[in-house]
């Protein structure tokens, strides 16, 4: 998953949403240098990222890109997912998302101080330009298509990947139903987990 599901399957708590957000720009034991709650953000990242690859669902959305992009395929389904989470009525309404971003970016201004180098150079574009927001229309998946060619070391174009999305547009949209239903109550009991053990340790 993208920005927006890291940020919405945090579910309200701060900590842990920084840590979910930054968590592809903290490497190896990087992330023992962040406070305990930050670093299990960290590791529900991580556990999202590894469900949403092993899940089925995810695995066909990856073959309408593979044959274009190999094995940047999951990072454009990343980038889908998240459209489809913002236009997914039963998660968000236009103004509820909106008002989730502001939320969002409000939390994440307290925590400047903390950001990997990358990722706080990247956070005031995706605040300036709604990112979280963006993903709603089109035109802005389009932009952040074209972003995962930006920060990939090989890909030289996003406009095969575009008219790939717009051409399975339904194909896509039935894998990311299939792979939420399964997603969400997977990350709410991961969070819960790792709260509870907080809460344990007091």
């Amino acid at each position: 998953m993208n920005f927006l599901a890291h940020a919405y399957l945090s579910f309200g708590h701060p900590e842990i949403m920084v840590g979910n957000m930054i968590s592809d720009f903290v490497k190896g034991k990087k992330k023992f240098g962040y406070p305990g709650a930050i670093q299990k953000g960290i590791a529900l990242h991580r556990s999202i990222d590894t469900f949403t690859d092993a899940h089925a669902a995810t695995k066909q959305a990856k073959e309408i890109f593979r044959p274009d992009y190999r094995l940047y395929a999951g990072a454009f389904v990343d980038v889908v997912y998240d459209h489809f989470l913002a236009t997914d009525a039963n998660e968000f309404a236009e103004q509820s998302l909106f008002d989730f971003s502001q939320q969002v970016y409000e939390t994440m201004d307290n925590y400047v101080s903390l950001f990997p180098e990358r990722f706080g150079h990247m956070y005031p574009y995706m605040k300036q330009h709604n990112w979280l927001y963006n993903y709603r229309e089109k035109s802005g998946t389009e932009k952040s298509l074209g972003g995962v060619v930006r920060r990939s070391l090989y890909l030289k174009e996003s406009d095969t990947a575009y008219r790939l999305f717009e051409e399975n547009y339904q194909p896509l949209q039935d894998c990311y139903r299939h792979f939420w239903a399964d997603l969400k109550p997977f990350a709410r009991k991961e969070f819960e987990m790792l709260v509870s053990n907080d809460r344990k340790a007091e």
